[in-house]
């Protein structure tokens, strides 16, 4: 306990007024993609698509991830809670959460899911894609390639926020979540956040190098696969999110991270062979 950093900030930045506030959560989330905005911005343009073209992307993009995040937190990990009441279908949809009173109290979105984030990610670009006739293994190519940044902003404001803890250690690093309990745990949010920065800087080293030598799909195979190994491997130092996960040899976010790996390797070395992205 002694060498443990222990950790404690208030998730709030500031309060407007109310019960309304600016979060660390939404804020990083909102520098995520704002990061992703320049840089597919920037890849269009040295592909010379367009504006025309680009100016609805980032709206297909935020609310693809937002919903497709938010639906996939409560449909994967918490069905019973969220499809039992109309109230709670309610607060699946809206950042607010009622009070036995019969009131409600406005919470921000607790709980997003990566997977579903995913997912969303990719209907909305379909649909974009349908509308824009852009290549849609174009864009996901140039999205994959600033998307490890946007993860490491959401897991650093997953951090800000005490959640997706790592189970107890005596490393020397290791995190006391006071606004959990008072355990030395793995920063796993920290972990993630790291090796997403990293993957980042690898996508960018490789984008520069070979941006125009490299097959169609191969940018979105490499962020798939090396984004969702990680994510299978870390889950081992992480709590489970819920209980019955307990019950579980791998918990939901290893099983829901082997199709996307598969789906990487496929792009990665066997899609768009002969055909330059």
């Amino acid at each position: 306990m002694l060498l443990s950093i222990h950790w404690n900030p208030d998730p709030e930045l500031f309060r407007l007024f109310g019960s309304i506030s600016i979060r660390y959560y939404g804020l990083l989330w909102l520098l995520g993609l704002t990061f992703a905005y320049f840089i597919v911005r920037y890849q269009y343009r040295d592909r010379r698509i367009g504006d025309d073209k680009f100016d609805p992307l980032f709206f297909y993009c935020f609310f693809g991830l937002l919903i497709g995040a938010r639906l996939g937190h409560c449909l994967f990990y918490d069905p019973g809670y969220f499809l039992t009441s109309f109230r709670h279908v309610v607060e699946m949809v809206l950042p607010i959460h009622f009070l036995p009173d019969g009131d409600w109290k406005f919470t921000g979105y607790e709980g997003l899911s990566s997977h579903g984030g995913v997912i969303g990610l990719l209907i909305a670009l379909w649909m974009y894609c349908r509308k824009t006739k852009v290549h849609y293994i174009d864009v996901l190519d140039m999205i994959a390639v600033t998307a490890p940044l946007t993860g490491c902003c959401i897991r650093t404001a997953n951090l800000m926020n005490s959640e997706i803890i790592g189970k107890p250690t005596d490393v020397p690093w290791a995190f006391v979540f006071e606004r959990v309990d008072l355990v030395a745990r793995h920063p796993a949010q920290l972990y993630e956040a790291l090796a997403y920065l990293l993957f980042f800087v690898i996508m960018v080293i490789i984008y520069r190098r070979h941006r125009y030598h490299l097959h169609r799909g191969f940018y979105l195979g490499l962020c798939l696969t090396e984004v969702f190994v990680f994510r299978f491997l870390i889950e081992f130092l992480k709590e489970n999110q819920v209980g019955f996960e307990e019950q579980m040899t791998l918990n939901m976010g290893q099983w829901l991270s082997v199709p996307f790996v598969l789906v990487g390797v496929y792009f990665m070395f066997f899609y768009g062979r002969g055909r330059k992205a």
